[in-house]
């Protein structure tokens, strides 16, 4: 047996089968469904696998170590509301031995977290039955801390108790105004009047309905096996490496789905788990959630409702127990309750539906400007689309050639570019859409590990549209994205038009099956074992530029209800550094155009823009709510909060006139499912970004003439 493993892999596996033989299960008694020797032979397998392929061939030592603590810890208990400092101070014992501990196949952590863990979950269910029996004084003036980053575990089990008695309190507040709106009406931000008895019982449903929801969250929590915990650890260890890079166990092929193609069934989103919160990833281009249109990219999803039932929440909840509360038929409606990155907590409701194939396909349109009688051409590219299955057939690349000749036809003088929003897609589309707008030359450079660098050239000499351009861009565009806007940029090609950053996702991942690598007799009896994802290749742009972690920054910045968030890859922890390799040669041509003055003239209409006024208030507000982190536990406070936060959703138009509140106090919308979903050309009618954009075409044009 020996002889077929005597290489660099095989020397790993054969120390961990000499640990296999050697080691009894004197770690302690294990559940029936988690096998001790499987899992070490899984994180020696995932250790062996990392540090054979990933890109910065990382030295697994005690830096390393504290990293992957770091995350375990956050992913364990984020938000500090289940461990004590007592616990934590158990659990820093093993901070420096993660490495020893991959390496040897020890397993003392995870099971150490799942215990204690456990312990305090036990305890806080008792806890918090008692607290919501006792009620709460909703007119007594407190707040609750609502940024993890800015308290510590309680040091004692009394602490602990205020810190729920808290958190409870501003839930049965929340839940005790939506009832009170539902039943006896809230008219300019103040409560209409109400018999004493009708509040009582109003009161009384909002505990009961508080009490229900936690049950099941603890629950949940508790159902949790001792494999999902060691598989959490070894993502834990996995993501040290960077973002991108984790352990997928073989029972979570629907969350390997969601992550990898996109495709949840249902609202269609991609959704990860992330520090105690399920995140939106993305917006599948066509489905139910991107027609419904608010539901975005960095959403964090806090609670789920099935129609006008009582929410969820999600929150501490694997990723696959969110998607089966979140997943249904076609034509139910589910409401999701999400935390915006500016702040705002919304009540999204999307009626459950299949991808509509069209809307994920290229479209354009034509814009005339009345002052001047310009036709401008738009076009938008939801995704970089490729049909490898024989489905459609279709491409990104062919619809835009199409798109551009028709357009073309039209005598466009300008095309606005739209990538605003594109998670990426197929590398070669962004190669050969490059290609669409140069005669032909080099495209994205491609790093390995080992510092080997390949070059993808556009070898194809004919333009399809050579006449001036804008693309605009926001911070979810994203890879594929990343590098059609980086070299349309540095050839001179288009003015990269929207916020201060693109995402900055510059790397490439590869799936490997690790039952592909265990190559031993009898070892079959501890597959299936899952699959790493990996990250082995860098982006750089023709300048030598990475896309990494500063992503793309645009020629013309305009104002963004995102401004001073903290969204995109370099805010994420462990994320790869932006650097520079040598530049390769490429034949840049004449923006035809002067950008300090394009930027003078563009920063006067935005001053004088009352949309884009709107959107810098919205930006300020929402710097000031995520600075102002303590909530305000007063009933008549939090009242006027949600009316500020209803009238600021009206005036930049987050909701429509006629709206909910959330579960949580925020704004909601009321469905109407007769409302038809708006065409492309109403969709961009009053969207002051291609509006500039067409404003700095016409600059472009009058410097040229």
């Amino acid at each position: 047996m020996l002889r077929f493993i005597m290489n660099r892999t095989g020397l790993l596996l054969v120390s961990l089968l000499l640990v296999l033989l050697t080691v009894s299960g004197s770690l302690g008694k294990t559940t029936p469904e988690f096998d001790t020797n499987r899992a070490r032979l899984l994180g020696h397998m995932v250790q062996q696998q990392l540090t054979q392929h990933h890109y910065t061939q990382k030295k697994v030592d005690d830096e390393f170590s504290h990293a992957a603590f770091n995350l375990y810890l956050k992913q364990l208990d984020f938000q500090k509301r289940f461990l004590l400092k007592s616990d934590v101070e158990r659990l820093k014992k093993y901070r420096d031995f993660i490495d020893d501990g991959i390496r040897r196949g020890r397993l003392e952590l995870p099971e150490l977290g799942r215990e204690l863990l456990n312990k305090r979950i036990e305890k806080v269910r008792l806890l918090t039955a008692a607290l919501i029996e006792q009620g709460f004084d909703l007119d007594k003036d407190e707040v609750l801390e609502t940024d993890p980053e800015k308290v510590d575990f309680s040091a004692t089990e009394k602490e602990q108790q205020e810190l729920w008695r808290k958190i409870l309190k501003y839930q049965v507040l929340v839940r005790y105004l939506n009832l009170y709106e539902d039943e006896v009406g809230v008219e300019d931000g103040k409560l209409l009047e109400a018999k004493p008895e009708v509040l009582e019982e109003l009161r009384q449903k909002a505990r009961e309905k508080v009490k229900k929801s936690h049950e099941s969250l603890f629950s949940r929590m508790l159902d949790e096996t001792q494999q999902d915990h060691y598989d959490r650890y070894l993502n834990a260890i996995t993501k040290a490496y960077d973002p991108h890079t984790n352990y997928l166990a073989p029972n979570l092929k629907e969350d390997f789905d969601i992550q990898m193609s996109g495709s949840l069934e249902g609202i269609g989103a991609t959704l990860s788990e992330e520090d105690g919160y399920i995140k939106v990833v993305r917006i599948i281009p066509g489905s139910a959630a991107y027609r419904q249109g608010q539901l975005e990219a960095d959403d964090l999803i806090l609670q789920v409702a099935e129609g006008a039932a009582d929410p969820v929440d999600i929150t501490d909840t694997r990723l696959r127990d969110a998607v089966s509360l979140i997943r249904g038929k076609k034509g139910t409606e589910v409401r999701l309750t999400v935390k915006k990155p500016h702040g705002i907590r919304m009540v999204i409701p999307i009626v459950r539906d299949v991808v509509e194939i069209e809307e994920t396909f290229v479209k354009g349109t034509t814009v005339i400007d009345e002052e001047t009688g310009h036709t401008f051409g738009y076009i938008k590219i939801p995704s970089f689309y490729r049909d490898y299955n024989g489905g459609t057939g279709r491409n990104c690349t062919d619809d835009l050639r199409d798109e551009l000749q028709r357009l073309n036809k039209e005598k466009i003088t300008g095309l606005v570019l739209d990538l605003r929003n594109n998670g990426g897609g197929a590398l070669s589309d962004a190669v050969s859409i490059t290609g669409l707008f140069i005669e032909s030359g080099p495209v994205v450079q491609v790093r390995n590990g080992e510092g080997k660098v390949r070059v993808l050239d556009d070898t194809n000499s004919s333009i399809e549209y050579d006449g001036p351009m804008v693309v605009l861009v926001n911070r979810f565009s994203a890879s594929a994205s990343e590098i059609l806007a980086g070299a349309l940029q540095d050839y001179g090609r288009a003015l990269i038009v929207g916020d201060e950053h693109t995402h900055g996702k510059g790397t490439v991942q590869a799936m490997l099956n690790l039952d592909r690598e265990m190559k031993f007799n009898g070892m079959d009896k501890y597959m299936p074992l899952g699959a790493v994802k990996v990250t082995i290749q860098k982006f750089y742009r023709v300048s030598g530029e990475s896309t990494q972690e500063r992503g793309v920054t645009p020629d013309i910045v305009l104002p963004s209800r995102m401004d001073g968030l903290k969204s995109g890859e370099k805010h994420l922890d462990n994320a790869l550094p932006w650097d520079k390799i040598d530049p390769v040669v490429y034949d840049r041509v004449d923006l035809g155009a002067d950008l300090a003055k394009l930027q003078a003239n563009s920063s006067k209409r935005i001053d004088a823009e009352k949309a884009f006024s709107d959107i810098i208030e919205l930006a300020e507000k929402a710097r000031q709510r995520r600075e102002e982190t303590q909530q305000s536990l007063l009933l008549s406070k939090v009242l006027s909060e949600r009316e500020e936060v209803r009238l600021l959703n009206l005036k930049t138009g987050e909701i429509p006139p006629h709206s909910a509140m959330g579960d949580d106090g925020s704004a909601g919308e009321e469905d109407d499912e007769n409302k038809e979903p708006p065409t492309l050309d109403e969709s961009i009618a009053e969207d002051p970004y291609v509006g500039e954009g067409v404003a700095l075409l016409e600059d472009m044009i009058g410097q040229r003439s």
